[in-house]
């Protein structure tokens, strides 16, 4: 089994810090839905945000987490909700049993030191037809102290990640770079000045003013740079 890496405490700071960006979370609510299907599980749902944002659009949805501290918090924030499951998930790992419509998981393969391992994870829960979708941090450039102290191994691009779910079985379908300010702001930010991405007012102040620009831009015309990977792909079937 694979070990959780970096500092779980300043994971969660940084989780709680991010959870005031509602217009990006809510962006990237939406890039998924479309592929989601009947009974998705999301790989690492960390407080649970994204989990309640999809919830109300399915009959059934389990989310997880590889944190025994922080499962115990979603378990207890998600326990009023009825169609959300709970359960504790570290990959790689050797489950079988495809009886999810897709797996989704948000800023986690960039934690995994054997990502194609835990894409074939991923795989393995859904059933033939189904997707996993991906979001995770991009461009290697940017890695900087903020990365480390979360525990990040590497940030993608498209390529690196296209390749990744390839060798690990999956059929790409879409794969695209997101937020592409946000890559600004973010080497700035984290590399230049050396802050973590927390709570505060320059989060907010992005959220607000310049994230729905970003949004509506990339809408139009896909950026050839961006935080984000963006990627959807298909088990064979």
């Amino acid at each position: 089994m694979a070990e959780i890496t970096g500092d779980q405490r300043v994971q969660s700071e940084v989780l709680e810090g991010l959870a005031t960006a509602v217009n990006h979370r809510r962006w990237f609510v939406e890039l998924a839905i479309p592929y989601l299907g009947d009974n998705p599980i999301e790989i690492g749902s960390g407080l649970g945000d994204y989990a309640l944002e999809w919830a109300p659009h399915l009959p059934r949805f389990t989310a997880t987490e590889a944190d025994p501290d922080r499962l115990v918090a979603l378990k207890e924030r998600l326990a009023d909700h009825p169609t959300i499951e709970v359960r504790q998930m570290l990959l790689p790992h050797d489950e079988a049993g495809a009886e999810y419509s897709a797996a989704v998981s948000y800023n986690v393969l960039e934690h995994i030191e054997e990502d194609v391992a835990a894409l074939r994870s991923m795989r393995d829960l859904v059933r033939p037809g189904g997707a996993v979708i991906i979001i995770v941090p991009a461009f290697q450039f940017a890695m900087s102290p903020a990365d480390i102290a979360t525990g990040h191994v590497r940030r993608y691009t498209k390529r690196t990640l296209g390749a990744a779910m390839t060798e690990a079985g999956l059929r790409v379908e879409r794969i695209h770079y997101a937020n592409a300010l946000g890559l600004i702001g973010y080497f700035m930010a984290t590399k230049v000045f050396r802050l973590m991405p927390k709570e505060g007012p320059m989060v907010k102040v992005y959220d607000t003013t310049v994230l729905p620009v970003t949004k509506a831009a990339e809408q139009v015309v896909r950026p050839p740079f961006g935080q984000s990977v963006f990627a959807v792909a298909r088990v064979p079937g």
